[in-house]
């Protein structure tokens, strides 16, 4: 980094940040109180600071229940998204302001949901990735840049509990209170650094980006999987992971707390015939109701009928190239491409102080070498990255050294696979 940020003194003592400049704000919870809210931050000048609460661990679903809010001129508001479900006139009255977020991609869905929107965003922990900064949390992000502490104890609480306790309600506000002083900071540590137009084209992809499309066989993320090899025992999987899934969405509660992942890939691997079996499958013990239990064993029984030709296949179907530890036997010459490229995508990472995964996308570089563009040249790798979806930063950086290692690779083929980043799929 540069002395533009770092220049706090290490003896100094950072200072703990504990009460909201105007004291904690009462939580909007109705038209009138919103409409005033609303006013208030339309005539507010410069970048509103956002942040959301979510119930993650406790309720199904990443909703919000609490938003804040806090503008020059309009100070801090807390709101209650359950009792005032539509935003969109708060976002509209936003329209013009940039909105100043930490870990936006996590925020910005559960804003979405109830009409709020982005125009113009600046991410405060996407800039701390792209300046250096060893740790990037809004707590060590505050800490580092500006010399306050935040205490972050209650980040992990059930934000659906209702009323919303004191601490809880300052522990919020204040996550909001200097959002916009870190922006500030963290625009001059970037501009000292050359970075602020590469930070400035991220931040507009992220904003401009489309709703993303459903996750394609999302049981496949469930814990563990790996250990599940036969394709029947796969489908025991599916079929209690969709069972719970249901389950979790009646109930309004994180599906964590009506079946654990180990506890559904126990029973895959058992693939139990009556009650008695289920309930000798670590998770599933005497302490499940037995009316739980024969939903679970009902869902393993269907798994048990799918027909051989209709069980899932053992991996998700994808597009895109193979897995990278299948190159080397498929495609030498794409191998050793792939790892040059990443080699020097590591080593221009390096250069620049900043995380191989934000200086380019490890999927558009395994793209880029298994498809190659005719004749290697930095602007043709150049092309291909563009029209996969990379900023121009990432173009005018990256092309020229993954162009310079496609040319290598093309007279030393690479001796082993590359690296695999992906978890071992299951087998037939």
């Amino acid at each position: 980094m540069t002395d533009a940020v770092a220049a706090i003194p290490e003896e100094t003592a950072p200072v703990p940040l504990l009460e909201p400049r105007e004291g904690i704000p009462p939580v909007v919870t109705d038209a009138e109180a919103l409409a005033a809210t609303v006013a208030a931050f339309a005539a507010g000048t410069g970048p509103v600071a956002v942040d959301a609460e979510r119930a993650s661990g406790y309720r199904y679903g990443q909703r919000a229940y609490l938003i804040q809010l806090r503008r020059a001129g309009a100070g801090t508001a807390l709101i209650d998204p359950i009792a005032c479900p539509d935003l969109s006139g708060l976002g509209e009255a936003l329209a013009d302001a940039e909105w100043v977020v930490h870990a936006a991609t996590q925020d910005l869905p559960c804003l979405a949901e109830v009409g709020m929107k982005p125009r113009l965003l600046f991410d405060t922990e996407l800039a701390g990735r792209i300046a250096g900064f060893p740790r990037v949390g809004l707590g060590p992000m505050t800490e580092s840049v500006l010399g306050l502490t935040l205490a972050k104890e209650h980040s992990a609480v059930d934000w659906s509990t209702r009323p919303l306790p004191e601490p809880w309600l300052r522990y919020a506000a204040l996550d909001v209170e200097v959002l916009v002083e870190l922006r500030d900071a963290l625009e001059r540590e970037l501009d000292a650094q050359g970075k602020l137009g590469w930070a400035m084209e991220e931040f507009a992809s992220i904003a401009n980006a489309p709703k993303p499309a459903p996750r394609v066989d999302p049981w496949r993320r469930t814990s563990q999987l790996h250990k599940v090899r036969r394709r029947r025992q796969l489908a025991v999987v599916r079929e209690l992971w969709l069972a719970r899934d249901r389950m979790a969405q009646d109930r309004d509660v994180s599906p964590g707390r009506v079946l654990s992942d180990a506890a559904i890939v126990n029973a895959a691997l058992a693939v139990p015939l009556n009650l008695a079996a289920l309930q000798a499958v670590q998770g599933f013990g005497p302490r499940v109701h037995r009316r739980q239990l024969e939903q679970w064993l009902a869902a393993v029984q269907r798994a048990r009928e799918i027909p051989e030709a209709q069980l899932p296949p053992p991996s998700a179907p994808h597009e895109g190239p193979p897995p990278p530890r299948a190159w080397a036997e498929k495609d030498p010459v794409a191998a050793a491409r792939l790892s040059g490229a990443r080699a020097a995508v590591g080593e221009l990472a390096e250069k620049h102080s900043l995380p191989p995964e934000n200086l380019i996308t490890p999927d558009l570089v395994r793209r880029v070498s298994w498809e190659p563009p005719a004749g290697p040249t930095a602007e043709n790798v150049g092309a291909a990255l563009r029209a996969l979806g990379a900023r121009q930063w990432q173009v005018d950086l990256v092309a020229p050294v993954v162009a310079a290692a496609f040319v290598r690779a093309a007279t030393q083929p690479a001796e082993q696979p590359p690296a695999e980043e992906q978890p071992e799929q299951p087998a037939p």
